[in-house]
């Protein structure tokens, strides 16, 4: 991939071509890529707001609805984030495609954030459609809205990272859904969607602190709701070097042409 200047008035249109490409990739089957999962969030929201959602609570001061309800949202941003970056990428490697792409003057930064931020646009989507069906069950105070949407931007940029490295790395399909079904899945369920981790006995409460998803979803939710198992100020910074170190390992792997050219 080069890393030589194009002249200036010309640079940054092989960015836009590849954006403008990967946004209208998922929108062209926006049924499977944002209908599925709003769909299976309602249904989450259904179980938990109109059933559970008033006759449990884990925090006082709060419905069970409004405790889950932050997880679902960043949990619908997270997938489909990690989804659309780790599932364009490899097909473009598996197809073969990729080889057209690297011919072109694109750098790899512009490479790595055309991938990078369609996969955001997609993630932040479906959490703004969650975040609107979850108004009909329950409403939600957003304490501090800037803190939600900085965590909520800081998990799409740090999934859309995971998934271009996962797309690097599988080698197949099964391969690739591996990282979603024995990693990303089990750390979200793991990580205090459904459950605040302060109720959990030692070690395990000690041991889910370890899950980097733990300090996502409880920044996001204290943004929110003003609660939560640890400051605001904390997750945020947990999640920022995070995104750096993702980020810095995506960028290494581009740089070197990591299975992009086999």
């Amino acid at each position: 991939m080069s890393e030589e200047q194009a002249p200036a008035w010309n640079s940054w249109r092989p960015f836009w071509t590849l954006l403008r490409r990967e946004v209208w990739r998922f929108c062209k089957v926006s049924a499977q890529t944002l209908l599925t999962p709003i769909i299976t969030a309602s249904l989450y929201l259904f179980v938990f707001g109109a059933t559970l959602g008033e006759r449990i609570a884990v925090v006082e001061g709060f419905s069970y609805a409004q405790f889950v309800v932050p997880g679902l949202i960043l949990m619908g941003v997270i997938n489909n984030s990690f989804a659309n970056a780790s599932s364009s990428l490899f097909v473009a490697r598996y197809i073969g495609n990729i080889l057209d792409l690297l011919v072109t003057p694109i750098t790899a930064t512009q490479f790595i954030f055309a991938y990078t931020l369609a996969s955001m646009l997609r993630g932040l989507l479906v959490g703004v459609a969650v975040w609107g069906i979850s108004i009909f069950f329950v409403p939600l105070p957003w304490i501090n809205p800037v803190g939600a949407i900085a965590m909520a931007l800081l998990a799409s940029f740090l999934f859309a990272q995971f998934g271009i490295i996962a797309a690097l790395y599988a080698n197949t399909f099964d391969a690739l859904s591996m990282f979603n079904n024995f990693l990303i899945l089990p750390l979200i369920y793991l990580g205090g969607v459904f459950y605040p981790i302060s109720i959990l006995p030692a070690p395990w409460e000690g041991l889910s602190r370890l899950n980097p998803l733990f300090y996502l979803i409880e920044g996001f939710r204290y943004a929110l709701l003003g609660e939560g198992d640890i400051a605001f100020g904390t997750a945020f910074g947990a999640a920022v070097a995070m995104a750096v170190v993702l980020f810095g390992w995506a960028a290494w792997l581009i740089g070197r042409g990591y299975k992009l050219r086999n």
